[in-house]
């Protein structure tokens, strides 16, 4: 009998603790998505935060870079260009008629120190921040090292406006490599205020040089800037009235009708 009560309690417990999981739909919404892929130059589809979950809309960026003092400018350098080619284990998500490209730097200092370059997006020749969507885990991406002793950052805006510099380790290694970067918990992602920033941006990557490591001949390339998010985290009952116009925006466009009077 007191078995027959010990294996009963047992079972009403594990049920206590799987009805409300299965009852309680997850929240979450965990997803992978690709910022560029390098291979379609100036026009990538990219969701824009504020949209339907399934709308995107085509962001035109290009990429650009800058570098420090000590660049050699007489020479051209820094130098940015597409090449054809990828990391082989993309080649397997290859579709038929793609060209898969990369994209590549070249640097060239007149001396050693602490010199430093950036990567960034650009729209009509002016720095172009892209949007994240959602809450983001970890942005990652594909980088090409030459087996110098540089280090490579992420640069990200804050929902606040700060900019954040996240250490993506070094590019002491040859040939292809995953890079994964966490975003930390203390990064603010979304803000309350509705005059602010809505989102957390991609603002480019930063390499920077070991002040007695070589620096008169430096490549590197890059592919499949990603991201992993939960899209719905920042999605609630009511979010489409979020934006709605009132007249006051300066936009030519129509209100929409769920925020029209009547």
């Amino acid at each position: 009998m007191k078995k027959g009560v010990v294996v009963f309690t047992g079972f009403a417990f594990m049920l206590a603790l799987t009805v409300p999981a299965v009852a309680q739909p997850s929240s979450k919404a965990v997803e992978t998505r690709i910022i560029d892929n390098f291979d379609n130059v100036g026009s990538q589809d990219y969701q824009v935060p504020g949209k339907s979950v399934n709308s995107t809309e085509s962001h035109n960026w290009t990429w650009a870079v800058q570098a420090s003092h000590y660049i050699d400018k007489e020479k051209g350098f820094p130098k940015l260009e597409y090449f054809d080619g990828q990391p082989n284990s993309l080649r397997l998500f290859n579709k038929e008629g793609d060209q898969p490209k990369v994209l590549g730097v070249k640097t060239s200092y007149l001396r050693k120190g602490e010199n430093w370059f950036e990567v960034y997006p650009e729209n009509e020749g002016k720095p172009y921040e892209i949007p994240f969507v959602g809450t983001v885990t970890q942005v990652d991406f594909w980088v090409w090292g030459a087996n110098y002793l540089y280090f490579i950052d992420i640069l990200v805006r804050d929902a606040d406006g700060r900019v954040y510099t996240l250490p993506a380790g070094n590019l002491a290694f040859n040939g292809w490599r995953n890079v994964i970067v966490p975003i930390p918990s203390h990064v603010r992602q979304h803000s309350r205020l509705r005059s602010g920033p809505t989102t957390m941006t991609f603002v480019g990557f930063r390499v920077r040089t070991d002040p007695d490591e070589y620096v008169d001949d430096f490549n590197i390339f890059f592919d499949q800037l990603k991201f992993s998010t939960n899209a719905l985290s920042n999605v609630f009952d009511g979010y489409e009235l979020k934006n709605v116009d009132f007249g006051d925006s300066g936009s030519s466009g129509s209100t929409s009708s769920q925020g029209e009077a009547k």
